[in-house]
């Protein structure tokens, strides 16, 4: 199982421990278990991440993983098991300072993002004229953006409501008016057909019998800035 291990709430490996924790932790668990297989993780990247599935460096990645026209192109992607959309961060203080992407897209603006991935894709594409940061570890952005480092983080709503749980200090004031509109699915190499379909049937199973559910409730409604 490919994973960045760097994106809470979906796949984070906790230094502590050593474990993935997440909502797409708990989910490729349960899809190992569910093949009578054993799990290994397989530590990727986002720059990487297309380079190593085809490179056969793992059989899947499970790992807050958007569907897109780009991916499915190289790859194959099961049905989308949560919906998903780019959105920001901010501080709690600039909440009414950043409305639109009007208002983000600003020289004296400062945005962050990691490399490789849809947020510096979505940055560049509809940002052209904001100060682009680029910082290689994810899930340190929203510290810095909360400290003054940076101004603004391009992020996902489920990655935006679990800062501002977790962080008074930050705020995403667009979360329930996200810039895209996409789903999270599982990547894996062509030819795995059979593969593919059954995922595509585990993730019906854990839609039907309310498990997706009771996992967003566990990883992604934590805060008063709820997804809606």
């Amino acid at each position: 199982m490919g994973t960045t291990g760097d994106y809470q709430p979906m796949s984070y490996l906790d230094p502590e421990t050593g474990e993935y924790v997440g909502f797409d932790a708990e989910l490729a668990e349960d899809l190992a278990a569910d093949m009578d297989v054993g799990l290994e993780y397989v530590e990727t990247s986002w720059p990487t991440l297309m380079d190593d599935l085809l490179a056969g460096k793992f059989d899947l990645a499970i790992c807050g993983v958007t569907v897109n026209d780009a991916r499915k192109e190289q790859a194959l992607m099961s049905d989308g098991y949560i919906e998903n959309g780019k959105t920001i961060l901010c501080r709690a203080e600039d909440a009414d300072r950043y409305t639109s992407l009007e208002s983000i897209n600003r020289p004296e603006v400062r945005v962050m993002v990691n490399p490789g991935g849809l947020n510096e894709q979505f940055a560049r594409e509809n940002l052209p004229d904001a100060t682009l940061m680029i910082h290689d570890v994810n899930q340190e952005i929203p510290g810095l953006v909360a400290s003054g480092e940076a101004d603004i983080m391009i992020t996902e709503i489920m990655e935006a409501g679990y800062y501002t749980g977790q962080d008074p200090r930050l705020a995403a004031p667009l979360i329930h008016e996200p810039f895209t509109n996409g789903e999270i699915g599982v990547l894996m190499q062509k030819g795995s057909e059979d593969l593919l379909e059954y995922v595509n049937e585990f993730l019906s199973k854990e839609k039907y019998s309310g498990i997706i559910d009771e996992l967003a409730d566990e990883y992604f409604f934590t805060s008063s800035a709820e997804p809606g």
